[in-house]
């Protein structure tokens, strides 16, 4: 049987915005695990000035934790995709149980999933009709280079509105790789997991 990392559940609790205080389940699938609370906590602060009508990204979503954080303090719009198909039904499941609508309704908050491997479901994400994102969170397994990777296809595409912030998450002692048009905009660590905002450049 799969399990979960030393100390992780199989569960999150939201912890700001109109669900605050939902505690919601996810498979436990090996590898999946919730950004920790206090984690959240900061990023959101960071985010606040920004995240209320923003369009959202949560490209390895996993649990989908960060994207669900986002619809419940405001964002427009949240594309989740997940490669795992019992985690990405969890998420549907969270999504009817919230009363977030799929996008394209005219309610408030509304999301979408995608079934796949990020990096190659990154370049079917790009259409007019859903415009550029806003803010992306980027939250892959620790032991892999597809921060890297991914980092690379969304500088080499348009799919980040000039401004917009990119969340990356990785062990501790791992600089976040900044690619060109990007900047550091704010960055920590707690324990083991170092946490960082990437801006893109508004030429």
């Amino acid at each position: 049987m799969r399990r979960l990392p030393q100390g992780y559940s199989n569960s999150f609790r939201i912890i700001g915005g109109q669900f605050r205080g939902r505690r919601l389940a996810f498979p436990p699938l090996e590898g999946l695990r919730p950004t920790p609370d206090r984690v959240r906590q900061t990023l959101f602060d960071w985010l606040a000035p920004v995240i209320h009508g923003a369009r959202c990204l949560d490209l390895f979503a996993g649990s989908g934790a960060l994207g669900l954080e986002a619809l419940s303090r405001g964002a427009f719009a949240v594309t989740f995709v997940e490669r795992e198909p019992e985690a990405l039904a969890a998420i549907r499941d969270h999504l009817t149980t919230l009363g977030v609508h799929p996008v394209g309704r005219a309610e408030a908050a509304s999301a979408e999933t995608c079934l796949g491997d990020a990096l190659s479901v990154l370049p079917t994400l790009q259409t007019k009709e859903r415009g550029r994102y806003d803010v992306v969170f980027l939250d892959p397994p620790f032991d892999s280079d597809l921060r890297a990777l991914a980092l690379e296809a969304l500088a080499a595409g348009e799919r980040i509105a000039p401004g917009g912030l990119v969340y990356v998450e990785g062990p501790a002692d791992a600089a976040p790789p900044t690619p060109a048009g990007f900047e550091l905009h704010r960055s920590k660590r707690a324990g083991n997991v170092g946490f960082h905002l990437l801006r893109r450049g508004l030429g």
